[in-house]
């Protein structure tokens, strides 16, 4: 039986989270970018496995249509992982240290 809400064919309601329909790819991927400015085929050709270009115009049109219930989650979101963030144990310094000079010595 077909949805009556034709927004279910671009963006699903899964795992507490919202998700690009028939894919892993979170609706905040979109909607960041969005929000930051880039163009739906900017959008697409970072995240290809979405599929079309309509994929992406209906989750920003699910964005814009569902604003403030996305903008809740997405706070909410933001509010559980710095929560987490701050109940991780640091790396140890040896470890952090390592790591920086990693990335200092890495090529770019």
């Amino acid at each position: 039986m077909e949805s009556d809400d034709p927004m279910e064919a671009y963006v699903e309601r899964r795992e507490g989270g919202y998700y690009i329909a028939g894919t892993r790819i979170s609706l905040d991927s979109i909607i960041y970018p969005f929000k930051n400015g880039a163009s739906p085929e900017g959008i697409l050709r970072s995240f290809p496995l979405i599929g079309s270009l309509e994929k992406v115009y209906g989750a920003i049109t699910f964005y814009l249509a569902n604003t403030k219930a996305v903008e809740a989650f997405l706070s909410e979101q933001e509010r559980l992982s710095r929560a987490l963030e701050a109940k991780q144990t640091p790396l140890p310094e040896s470890l952090s240290d390592k790591l920086n000079r990693a990335r200092e010595e890495a090529p770019r």
